[in-house]
Formats: C-alpha cells, structure tokens, sequence
C-alpha cells in the first residue's frame, strides 16, 4: 500500500494543529473592557467550550462575573489581532509571563485598533470589525488535567451558552436568514502560533444535507428582534 510506512514518530512540541481565533470580551473589576484572543475553542449545539489558563484575566473575570463576548475576527483583522499578542488585562504581571514578553494594557481595544458596541444580553461589548460576535454567559467551568499534578489547576475548560448571535450582512446566506454562507466567510486560524486563513471549498459535503436546526439543543429559542 502507498501510504503502509508513510508515518513517522514524533512528540510535537505543542498539539495546534488549527482552529478559529476568538477575540473574547469580558468586564474587567473596575468596569473597563478586556479583549483577549484566543482559539483554544469548539461549538457543541449552542454552546460553545473555551480553554484557557486559570490564572489569566479573561478567565477571573469570566468567573466573577458569568459574561463574555466570543467575536470572531475574519482573515482581514488579522493585523489587530496580533496586536494585541503578548498583552495582558492584569496589572500584575507574573514572572513567568514577564519571562515571555507579555506587559500590561489596560486599553485592548485601543491597542487592537477596535471599535466596541454595546451589547443586550451582556456587559461585556462586541467587537464591531469582527462578522461574527456571540453574546455568552458561563453554564460551567470544567477542571483540566485534574490527573496530573504538574498541570492541575492550571488550565480550565469554560462552557457557555451562546444567548445572542450577530453577524455581518455579507456573510448571510442570500436564500435564507438563518444561514450563514460559508464561502463567504472567512474566519482566521491559528495554527501551530501561526495566522492563516482559509483557501477555496474542497468539495461539496454529504453532512450539509442534515438540516441546521437538527444541531441546535433543545433549549435554544432564536432571538432577532
């Protein structure tokens, strides 16, 4: 067989083999906005699953106060996005971060060059550059690597209930209101600490024959107005 020895062993360094960025908004004790990317992020039904580290300030203030705003960034903020890498809401600033390069802005939309909007259902604003912001409260926090000593407490698996979607026009589906078009969105990966965006549709897909609503849990009600 053609691929019988294609494999080699190895041990990555890291396991990032690529996924969206999300510019996660939250509200910071004094009142002011935090804006943090991050991509370690994946949707079950309505809900969404964020990995972050326990001791970052998206993940105190999402503990303290339930909110937050997953917007998503296209291809085309990629250059904002990177602005704010290495940047924390945290004034004080761990050793260990300091070693990395990381130093404090207490303005991340400033920094990102973003507009904030308010939002409905949250405190936290939306990104108005990004074509996707979703509006979230906290449903659980899941403890990770709770087998390991070394790792435990150090990362936690946040769940939120996504309450309110918005989009940009132009990546609607012009057929129906409830979609949005693939082809005409673009979301920015991370990959291996690397930006990319998407190419070309590869091919037509048999799933795309399940109907949406079948994904949605049962007790999502769609908000519009």
């Amino acid at each position: 067989m053609e691929y019988e020895n294609s494999h080699t062993q190895m041990a990555p360094s890291i396991l990032y083999w690529g996924t969206p960025v999300v510019l996660l908004s939250t509200e910071n004790p004094d009142g002011t906005a935090n804006l943090a990317p991050m991509s370690s992020a994946f949707w079950l039904g309505r809900r969404g699953v964020l990995g972050l580290g326990a001791g970052s300030q998206t993940a105190r203030n999402l503990r303290r106060t339930g909110e937050c705003v997953l917007n998503l960034p296209s291809d085309e903020q990629a250059d904002a996005v990177d602005r704010l890498a290495l940047t924390t809401g945290n004034p004080c600033v761990s050793a260990v971060r300091a070693t990395r390069g990381y130093r404090y802005e207490p303005d991340k939309f400033g920094t990102a060059r973003l507009t904030p909007l308010p939002s409905e259902t949250v405190t936290p604003p939306r990104v108005a550059e990004c074509p996707v912001a979703m509006e979230a409260t906290l449903a659980a926090a899941h403890p990770v690597a709770a087998d390991n000593d070394r790792e435990s407490g150090k990362i936690v698996a946040f769940e939120v209930l996504v309450r309110r979607v918005w989009v940009h026009d132009e990546i609607r589906a012009a057929d129906r209101a409830d979609h949005v078009d693939p082809d005409a969105w673009r979301p920015l990966i991370m990959s291996f600490q690397q930006l990319y965006r998407l190419g070309p549709r590869a091919r037509s897909s048999r799933l795309a024959t399940i109907p949406e609503h079948l994904y949605r849990d049962s007790e999502y009600v769609p908000v519009t107005t």
